[in-house]
């Protein structure tokens, strides 16, 4: 008997003020699993997040920067301060300057970042002037903020219209998706999905693939929402009710889930030997 009952002391003890997990109970909020970090706001970001603030010294800061790639669109560069991006523990606990980063596209959600580069595709850049946003998250998904403002960063990007040169040194970006042929010209193999009312077709398989090979994920979506690609760190926007295309090489080796980022739907597996 007492020694059961120090068992259960030393484990009240730890689950009041011990070290904060980094992945919460099932049943549980990500909030309610999160510790005492920083103070948790009623306010949240534009995107619904709800905001945790953070006393201004010491706090993450992050600034974006972008350049025109070569081939096609802008590689986009985050300098982060005092916070370091932990893919693996996404959907945890909250831990002091640890998390990812969103990417915004004239205040549409377009990508979930999980590193300090990222290759945005002119395809998803409509012609004109943009703003660019990227916010740091906690794992939790609460945004990192100070004196009640979200922890973000931006930068201005102007597409070119159909046909100009749009400033890339070799040769014109594309300002629309491949087509089924262009996907099927650029790859070695094309996989094409659909999502309506929640449901993937066809059902979700394994797709193999030798090292090197690229792919083609053509994805119809009912709904907006991201297309993401586990171990490679690729993203791509789903508009509701267009196909969209990207093209992967498979240069690493293993088993890769593809899915959606809103539905959490696994739309297929890579398995590249």
């Amino acid at each position: 008997m007492l020694a059961l009952a120090l068992l259960l002391a030393g484990g009240a003890a730890t689950g009041c003020g011990g070290r904060a997990t980094t992945h919460h109970k099932p049943g549980t909020s990500h909030e309610q699993a999160s510790g005492n970090v920083g103070t948790l706001l009623t306010t949240g970001d534009s995107a619904g997040h709800k905001l945790r603030e953070v006393p201004s010294q010491g706090a993450p800061e992050v600034q974006l920067a972008l350049r025109p790639d070569s081939e096609d669109g802008w590689n986009l560069q985050l300098s982060v301060k005092n916070f370091r991006f932990t893919p693996d523990s996404t959907g945890g606990a909250a831990l002091p300057g640890a998390g990812h980063a969103h990417l915004e596209l004239d205040g549409r959600k377009i990508a979930r970042l999980y590193g300090p580069w990222f290759h945005l595709p002119a395809a998803q850049v409509p012609d004109g002037a943009h703003t660019l946003t990227v916010r740091l998250y906690a794992d939790d998904h609460t945004a990192w903020a100070v004196s009640g403002k979200p922890v973000e960063g931006t930068a201005q990007l102007t597409a070119p219209a159909p046909g100009s040169s749009g400033g890339h040194s070799h040769g014109e970006a594309p300002t629309q998706p491949p087509t089924p042929g262009q996907a099927q010209a650029e790859a070695d193999r094309t996989v094409t999905i659909t999502v309506r009312d929640g449901k993937v077709s066809p059902a979700p398989a394994r797709t193999e693939l030798r090292r090197g090979e690229r792919i083609a994920l053509r994805v119809t979506s009912d709904r907006a929402d991201t297309l993401h690609v586990h171990g490679y760190d690729k993203e791509l926007a789903l508009p509701a009710g267009q196909e969209a295309t990207l093209i992967l090489t498979a240069d690493r080796t293993g088993l890769f889930e593809v899915e959606t980022h809103e539905s959490r739907l696994v739309l297929t597996q890579l398995l590249v030997r």
